[in-house]
């Protein structure tokens, strides 16, 4: 089962210090653990301060078979050496077709919400598909979920690209995703 763990500071705590440690320390877990690929989704942040999280996240998963995927900064990823990049599906943003023609060696991911997104997006390493279950924070629903049969038929949909399911994934509901057809899960709060 492939897993990916996304970064949101902002969730683990109010103060910025306290948070970029968190994140270092979640880099450190994944790398001890194995979780496949932890993507740096810090949207709020500058160039320059991505790239130097990036570098140091980087060094805390040197030696392991985790990969840091950088989230919708191809300029970023190639800045601080990040194994790839994961993109949006949205009509005229970057595709994976043109991150390879400057990145050729980059991972590339992409977050997809209709069968249309997967489609798009059949030339990504892999997909992440959702929400799958309703996202809660504090008893107050954030999105409704697409359900599992939906994420059976984008998992048909994708072929031969590896589709993770994403949003509302909890260790109880995993074994579903996997039998309805996902190649493994994504989220925040499940890897905090």
């Amino acid at each position: 089962m492939t897993r990916c763990a996304i970064t949101n500071r902002k969730i683990v705590s109010s103060e910025e210090q306290a948070a970029r440690l968190a994140l270092l320390d979640l880099a450190r877990r994944c790398a001890q653990t194995g979780i496949d690929y932890l993507q740096l989704r810090e949207k709020d942040l500058g160039a320059a301060e991505m790239v130097s999280l990036a570098r140091r996240i980087l060094t805390e998963l040197s030696g392991s078979q985790t990969r840091l995927l950088i989230n919708g900064r191809l300029d970023v990823a190639l800045a601080a050496g990040a194994h790839g990049v994961h993109l949006t599906s949205r009509e005229g943003e970057l595709t994976p077709a043109q991150v390879r023609s400057i990145f050729p060696e980059a991972i590339v991911s992409v977050s997809c919400h209709t069968l249309d997104d997967i489609w798009r997006s059949l030339d990504a390493d892999f997909l992440l598909f959702g929400p799958v279950f309703e996202k809660s924070v504090a008893g107050e629903r954030i999105s409704k979920g697409s359900g599992l049969e939906l994420l059976r038929e984008a998992c048909l949909t994708a072929g031969h690209v590896p589709v993770l399911a994403l949003g509302g994934i909890t260790a109880e509901n995993t074994s579903a995703c996997l039998e309805a057809g996902a190649a493994g899960i994504a989220g925040i709060r499940l890897f905090l």
